[in-house]
C-alpha cells in the first residue's frame, strides 16, 4: 500500500484523525469568547514549507461552519447546527466554483446508542443506523481545527480519555487527552496533535509525525492551483507515451498511460503496475511527498531498456471511471480490474500478449498473485514490499508502533492498547475492503502461483516488515514453483527509497525521493530474463 503506511487506508484513518469536530452538547460547551465570534477565521496547512490546505471557519449562535480544501482535492463545507443536533458534509468536486452543485452530502446525528447517517444527494439520501457506545462523539475526518473542538470538548467535561466515531466509515476509536501549559495534545491510535492556545481558536495546530501545522491567516487565503501532472514521455526519451482508455464489463473504463521502446518492432513485452490501497493515480504519486512517482520511474527505466509499461489511474481515480463502487471494492475486485488491463492489452497487434508482466506494490503485491492465479497465461509477476501476514496482523503491529510512538503516559498507551480490538472488529464490520483485507491470508493464494515470481524488499521497511518477503518467497518455493526470485535492499523503506529509520513518520522529510537505482536494475534484470 503506496502511502505513509501500510494499508493506506487504515494509515488514511489514523493520519486523518487530525481532528474532529464534537457533536455532543458542543454548542453548551464553547466558551463565550468562542461562541460570541462571528468573523470567520482562516487557517493554513503547511507540511513543511509547503501550503497544501485551508480551512475557514465560522463559529456562531446556533451553528458552527467551516470550508476546508485541500490542493488537488474536493473541496468539504460543513455545518454543525445546534438543535436538532446534527452535522452536514457537503463535498464539491477539485476546483470547483463556490456556487458549484455539490457531488455528494451525508450527515450525522447521534441518537443515545446510535448515530444515524445519512448519505446521498438531497431527495436521494439513503440512511443507516450505526451502533456507537453511549457518549460517544461523531468526528470529521481531516480538519485540524475540529481537533481544537474535541480536545476543548474533553476539557470542558473533565473526561482524559473520549470515546469518537469516525465520520468515514463510522469507526470508533477512543482519545486521550491531555494538558501541560497551553498545549493540549489529544492521542488516537497512535497519532499525536498538538493543539496551542489557552481557549477558543487555537493559535496554531501540530501534528508532528506527519510534519504538519495549521496556523492562522491574516486574513483570506486562496490556495494555488496544484500544477497539472504530465504524463508524457520526457522529451528525447528513447520511447514514446500513448494515452490509452480500457473497457471493462463492469460498466466503466480505465484511463492509462502506455509507453513504448522507440526501437521495438513488431509486438513487445508489457509490465502492468499495481497500486497499493487508497485511491492512486497511474504514476503511484503520494500526497506530502514532493516528486515521488514510482510507476513513473519504472516506467522510465522499462522504457529505456525495451520493455513496454502500461499504468493506470485505479478505479475511480483520475480520468478512470467507477467511482460509485470504488470505496467498497476489496483487492479481488482491483484483481479484475487487472485482468480488464491484460485483456485490453492482448487486444492490440503491438503487444505480445504471451509476454504481459504485472508488478504490484504492498497491497498490489497481493492483487498480483489474485490475478495470476485467475489467468495463466500472464507471463510473470514482481511483489514490491507485498503482504504475507492478514490484514488484521498488519494493523496490530502498525498501531503498537503507533502506541509505542505517542507522547501519552503508560497507564494512558495500556488504556489505548485495550481498544484496538474493539477497532479493529468495527473496522471489520463496517468495510467490505478492510474485511476482506483483514481476513485473507495471501499465502493461501500465493501456494496457487506457477508462474515465475520476483520478490524485492527494503530491509528497513516499518509497513510490511521484511521476514514477510522471506515467508512469501518459501511459500512460493514450497508450493513447488521453481522460478522464484528474492532480493533485499539494505536501508530501503517500503516506498523503496533510501530510508536508514524507514519510520512513515519521515517520509515527508527524505530528500531523495526516487525508487532506488538498485531496486529498478533488479526489476529491469528479471524482466527482461522473464520475457525473452
Amino acid at each position: 500500500m503506496t502511502t505513509t503506511s501500510f494499508p493506506a487506508r487504515f494509515w488514511r484513518i489514523t493520519s486523518i484523525l487530525l481532528a474532529a469536530l464534537a457533536l455532543h452538547r458542543l454548542f453548551g460547551l464553547l466558551p463565550a469568547r468562542l461562541h460570541a465570534q462571528q468573523a470567520p477565521v482562516t487557517f493554513v496547512y503547511l507540511r513543511g514549507a509547503d501550503t497544501i490546505a485551508t480551512e475557514t471557519v465560522t463559529p456562531g449562535d446556533g451553528v458552527v461552519k467551516g470550508s476546508l480544501a485541500y490542493r488537488g482535492q474536493p473541496r468539504v463545507e460543513w455545518e454543525q447546527v445546534r438543535t436538532p443536533l446534527r452535522l452536514t458534509l457537503t463535498v464539491f468536486a477539485t476546483g470547483s466554483a463556490a456556487d458549484a452543485a455539490p457531488v455528494q452530502i451525508a450527515s450525522f446525528a447521534p441518537r443515545g446508542d446510535s448515530m444515524a447517517v445519512e448519505v446521498g444527494m438531497r431527495g436521494a439520501m439513503r440512511p443507516q443506523m450505526v451502533a456507537i457506545r453511549p457518549g460517544a462523539v461523531a468526528l470529521l475526518n481531516s480538519s485540524l481545527m475540529h481537533s481544537a473542538l474535541l480536545t476543548q470538548l474533553a476539557r470542558e467535561t473533565g473526561r482524559t480519555v473520549l470515546p469518537v466515531v469516525l465520520a468515514q466509515g463510522a469507526q470508533a476509536f477512543d482519545a486521550a487527552i491531555t494538558r501541560q501549559g497551553d498545549t493540549t495534545t489529544m492521542a488516537m491510535a497512535g497519532m499525536a496533535i498538538m493543539i496551542i492556545g489557552r481557549d477558543g481558536i487555537p493559535d496554531e495546530v501540530r501534528v508532528p509525525m506527519q510534519n504538519l501545522r495549521a496556523v492562522r491567516a491574516g486574513g483570506p487565503v486562496s490556495l494555488a492551483p496544484a500544477t497539472p501532472i504530465s504524463y508524457d514521455a520526457p522529451a528525447n526519451a528513447p520511447y514514446t507515451s500513448e494515452h490509452v482508455i480500457i473497457p471493462t464489463p463492469r460498466g466503466y473504463t480505465l484511463a492509462g498511460t502506455l509507453t513504448k521502446p522507440n526501437v521495438a518492432r513488431g509486438s513487445v513485452p508489457v509490465l502492468v503496475t499495481i497500486s497499493g490501497s487508497g485511491p492512486q493515480d497511474r504514476d503511484s504519486r503520494l500526497p506530502g511527498i514532493r516528486d515521488y512517482a514510482p510507476f513513473r520511474d519504472m516506467a522510465d527505466t522499462l522504457g529505456r531498456r525495451g520493455i513496454a509499461v502500461l499504468r493506470y489511474d485505479d478505479r475511480g481515480v483520475g480520468e478512470s471511471g467507477g467511482r460509485a463502487s470504488r470505496d467498497s471494492a476489496t483487492s479481488e475486485d482491483f484483481a479484475d480490474d487487472v485482468l480488464s488491463v491484460v485483456q485490453y492489452l492482448r487486444s492490440r497487434p503491438d503487444v505480445d500478449g504471451t509476454r504481459i508482466v504485472l508488478a504490484g506494490h504492498s497491497e498490489g503485491g497481493l492483487i498480483a498473485p489474485l490475478a495470476a492465479v485467475k489467468d495463466a497465461r500472464i507471463r510473470a509477476i514482481a511483489l514490491l514490499a507485498g503482504p504475507a501476514i492478514t490484514g488484521r496482523k498488519v494493523l496490530e503491529y502498525q498501531n503498537e508502533n503507533g502506541l509505542r510512538a505517542a507522547p501519552v503516559t503508560e497507564a494512558q498507551r495500556d488504556s489505548l492498547r485495550r481498544t484496538v480490538p474493539a477497532a479493529l472488529d468495527s473496522l471489520q464490520r463496517t468495510n467490505r475492503w478492510m474485511r476482506y483485507f483483514m481476513t485473507t491470508d495471501p499465502l493461501v493464494t500465493a501456494r496457487r502461483v506457477t508462474q515465475p515470481v520476483l520478490v524485492l524488499q527494503g530491509d528497513t521497511d516499518m509497513q510490511v516488515t521484511p521476514e514477510q518477503a522471506d515467508a512469501l518467497a518459501a511459500t512460493l518455493r514450497g508450493a513447488g514453483n521453481r522460478a522464484v526470485t528474492l532480493r533485499r535492499f539494505p536501508a530501503t523503506n517500503h516506498l523503496f527509497l533510501t530510508d536508514s529509520s524507514g519510520s512513515p513518520t519521515g517520509y515527508a522529510a527524505l530528500t531523495d525521493t526516487k525508487v532506488r537505482a538498485e531496486v529498478l536494475g533488479a526489476l529491469v534484470e528479471w524482466t527482461l530474463r522473464v520475457t525473452r
